[in-house]
């Protein structure tokens, strides 16, 4: 098996990102595991070497800290052997607005949206100068529809989409690969730490295995694709979407208001 270079996974303790560990070790990369969890990060981090033989390295960093954040951002910039970075880190809430904590909102938008955006900063200037690499960002089909959760859950995947399509745009021409993935409802810890641990056991109906996902989510960034929905049956579906978004961008600009917001003169009396 070549090997394919270092790819550095965040959250990777459990979960979505404990499954892309292994996946990727199998298909050739050494790892740099990132999560809060020394015990598992190690656990996780010895079977992985014991099965596929890559060097795996576990780095215990909070994300939510600037010091935890800073640490990985210097290992982004610092180690040429990386050529993905997969951002998976991050939490949700199943809460109403009303209802939910404001600090716990501004940790969310801390770990979901700023840690995501400075970890990639950190490792594109590497990436676009040896010409070659790959971001895979987790986002959430909340992003496309935030009626379903929390609403500032929504707008931190639907920043992770934003994102991802601004970044695909500028590095377009310098050999970086970047793909978003909208996982819908997948069978992992994130619901019990929402507080609704029978989430999934509830509506089997909508939600995946966490294997058969990141299964889904590489075979799509096999296939070439930015956007990759696991569960959509019809890529065409999110053509039609993404055309219609194109779609508007001639008139959401103009020197004058559109005509339906004018309002005429009213002549006097």
């Amino acid at each position: 098996m070549s090997n394919r270079g270092t790819a550095l996974v965040t959250g990777a303790s459990s979960g979505i990102g404990a499954v892309y560990a292994d996946r990727l070790a199998r298909r050739g990369y050494d790892l740099i595991l990132v999560a809060r969890r020394r015990e598992r990060l190690d656990e996780l981090a010895r079977t992985l070497n014991r099965e596929t033989g890559r060097e795996v390295t576990p780095l215990t960093a909070d994300l939510g800290n600037s010091v935890g954040l800073g640490q990985v951002e210097d290992v982004l910039r610092s180690d040429s052997r990386i050529t993905a970075l997969v951002n998976n880190a991050g939490f949700a809430s199943v809460m109403p607005l009303l209802n939910e904590n404001a600090d716990k909102m501004e940790e969310m938008i801390e770990l979901n949206v700023t840690a995501l955006t400075r970890l990639t900063y950190a490792a594109i200037p590497g990436f676009v100068a040896r010409g070659s690499g790959t971001i895979i960002n987790i986002s959430s089909i909340a992003a496309v529809m935030p009626e379903l959760l929390n609403g500032v859950y929504g707008g931190t995947k639907a920043y992770v989409l934003a994102f991802s399509q601004s970044l695909r745009h500028e590095l377009a021409d310098k050999g970086v690969r970047v793909q978003v993935v909208l996982p819908g409802g997948t069978i992992t810890e994130l619901w019990h730490n929402a507080g609704v641990p029978g989430m999934p056991s509830e509506r089997q109906e909508i939600f995946m295995p966490v294997g058969d996902m990141v299964d889904a989510a590489l075979a799509g960034l096999d296939q070439g694709e930015f956007v990759t929905v696991p569960a959509l049956p019809n890529l065409a579906d999110w053509e039609k979407f993404e055309a219609a978004r194109q779609a508007l961008f001639p008139n959401l600009s103009h020197a004058r208001p559109a005509a339906r917001y004018r309002i005429e003169p009213r002549s006097a009396a």
